[in-house]
This record gives C-alpha cells, structure tokens and sequence, in this order.
C-alpha cells in the first residue's frame, strides 16, 4: 500500500482510504487470517498480532433518517464510528475490542436486527426498488422480500446449510435485483404488451425515439392515428417504451405476476459460475404477503437442505439429481415454458472465468 496520502477532491468519489479504521490502515497487507466465531461474528487476526471483528448484521432495505442515526449511534459506541453496509443489504459493524461485541448484539437485538449471514447460512436477500421507484415493475420487490425473509428468517442465524444460500427479488425482467446469478431468484413479470393510448402518443410524446428505443422492433409506426402500432410477438416487455412516452403503460394488474428461478451462483468454485433456470412461470401477486410465492420458495429450500451434499450450492444439488428428479421431490409440475430453445439458450453461454473460442 502506498505511504502517500490520497489526494482529497470536491467531486467525484472518496477515497476509501479516507474512511478505513485505524487498525486496518496499520495492518494494511498483512492479515494472516480469519475465521467465523459464530453466525455473524467475523474474526480477522493480523501477522502482527492484532485482532479485528466484524459484526454482521441484516438490515431493512428501505432505512428512514432515523434508522440510519441509531445505526450510526451504534457505531459511536461500540467502533469508534466505523461501519459499512455491504453489496446485499447487510450492516457491518467494524469492531477493535472484542469485549464491545457482545453490548452491540445487544442493542441491534432492540432495534429488531438479527445478527447472521455468515457461513454456510442464508444471506441477506438483494432486491430492486420495483413498485417504490420504477414505473417498470410487475409486482413489489420489498413486499416479497419481506414475506420471504420472514417464512426464511432462522435460516439467517444458522450455519448449518449444505452451502451458501443467496436469494434475490427483481420486478421485472430487466433485473436491476440480479436475479439471473442466484440460488433462488424471484422476478415479477408481464405478460402482455403496453396498451397504446393513441391520444397520449399523438401528443405527448416523440415517435421517432419512441420507435427506436424498442430492442426488438416490436413498436411499429401508425400515421393514420398519429401514434404506433406493438407487436405482440416480438415484444419483451422490458418497459424501456413507457419511460419514453407516458402513452404506453405496461402495468396490468390482471395479468402481471411472479416468476421463481434456481440454480444461479457467481463464484467460479468448483462448478463455476452458473445462470438462473426456470421452475415456476407464473403465480399470482398477492400482497400484502405472497403466500403462493414463500410456499413454494420455502419447499424448494426445505428439499434442498434434506438433499444436497456438503458445500453444495443449489445449482450444483440440482444437476447432480437431474432437473426430472427436481421437479418430482419438490410437486412443481413441468410444462412447455421450461423448453428452452433460444439462440442464446443457458447450454450456449460462456459463463466461466476463462475465455472460450
């Protein structure tokens, strides 16, 4: 690591080493290793002897003003005002005297936050914004994972899994949630295209860009009534047509619903990385809790669990029994969605670390 301090900038990025606690400056390079104490308890020893622990907590995805200030209240007291949130939703706290860890636990235990997702557990589940901020999505991203977390919650605290466990809720098919890479991915979908709402179109909106933002070509020109016409059957439902024209909705309550996919993973351990395959095509929305979705999420993960082998990512369970053999223990039936025959169909893709010709 270099001794020269980072330049400090009005714009752009902060440097993190502006923000890294004392004692991992000091032991910069040189941590020997780290081990799990218990579930959410993370425990780094350095080649000079230091101790450092990280207390990993899961977190509410949507955090008002004053669940960020208790959170930073917490790190006051107990890191030296040292945390970080993760990439999946996790807080995790930066401690230098372990005698702190147990006072944190405490106080995280008040404020309802469990303590966990480290090991062979359930990690916190990632999620879009869905139908709090994008005009795009088919069901609630936050609804979902709520009812989910709470049907998997001991699954957090534990570390008695056959492997990792990485759940993640996108809205629509554009997958802002990265669903496409996850043991079980839930993803809301559309399934018929926006409705054209010529007066709108005709209006308010500019048809030339509105045709050429369609990826597929499926928007088509109308002159008779100054609006366009959408093919059905190249149509993808991405929504990338309704944020250029507010003529165009894509949200239908009746038919739009939710999707549920397994298999996916990132690492290159063992297997290597791996896509999400669909299982469940279609299930209703029904909020405010999802009762069809968490059914049906939580038998795939009780199978899983009774089944897989040590270490064994959902992914790797599954090939291992056959996809025929999947399908049977868990009472999903198979139908004519799962045929996959796309040009760029999962068998087709290059999804490893290493290039292939």
């Amino acid at each position: 690591m270099s001794t020269q301090q980072p330049i400090k900038l009005d714009f752009g990025v902060v440097h993190y080493d502006l923000m890294l606690p004392p004692i991992i400056k000091r032991n910069y390079g040189k941590w020997k290793y780290h081990e799990i104490i218990k579930p959410g308890i993370l425990k780094h020893v350095s080649e000079t002897g230091e101790e450092f622990y990280t207390v990993r907590a899961g977190a509410p995805k949507f955090a008002s003003v004053d669940t960020v200030r208790k959170l930073c209240d917490l790190a006051d007291k107990y890191c030296d005002g040292y945390l970080r949130f993760t990439s999946r939703h996790n807080i995790e706290f930066l401690i230098s005297k372990k005698e702190n860890i147990d006072g944190l636990i405490a106080d995280l235990k008040k404020m309802g936050l469990p303590v966990g997702g480290t090991g062979n557990s359930m990690a916190s589940i990632i999620q879009c914004t869905a139908w709090m901020h994008c005009h795009t999505a088919a069901t609630d991203a936050a609804g979902i994972g709520k009812s989910v977390y709470d049907g998997l919650f001991e699954y957090f605290q534990r570390m008695d899994l056959p492997a990792k466990l990485k759940i993640a809720i996108s809205g629509c098919l554009n997958m802002c949630g990265a669903v496409h890479c996850s043991d079980i991915a839930i993803l809301g979908v559309h399934r018929v295209p926006p409705k054209v709402i010529d007066e709108i179109v005709s209006k308010a909106c500019e048809i030339p860009s509105l045709i050429a933002v369609c990826p597929t070509y499926a928007i088509k020109p109308n002159p008779k009534a100054k609006s366009i016409t959408i093919d059905p059957d190249k149509c993808m439902y991405c929504g990338i047509c309704y944020g250029m024209c507010p003529g165009v909705p894509l949200a239908d309550p009746k038919n739009d619903g939710v999707s549920i996919w397994v298999g996916g993973k990132v690492s290159s351990t063992r297997s290597g990385p791996m896509f999400s395959r669909l299982v469940v095509p279609y299930l209703p929305n029904n909020p405010p809790r999802w009762p069809e979705v968490v059914d049906v999420v939580k038998k795939i993960v009780n199978v899983w669990v009774d089944g897989a082998k040590k270490d064994e990512r959902m992914g790797e369970w599954i090939e291992r029994i056959g996809w025929g053999r999947f399908f049977k223990i868990t009472g999903i039936p198979f139908t004519d969605k799962h045929i996959d025959d796309y040009v760029f169909a999962i068998p087709s893709m290059s999804t490893g670390a290493q290039v292939r010709l």
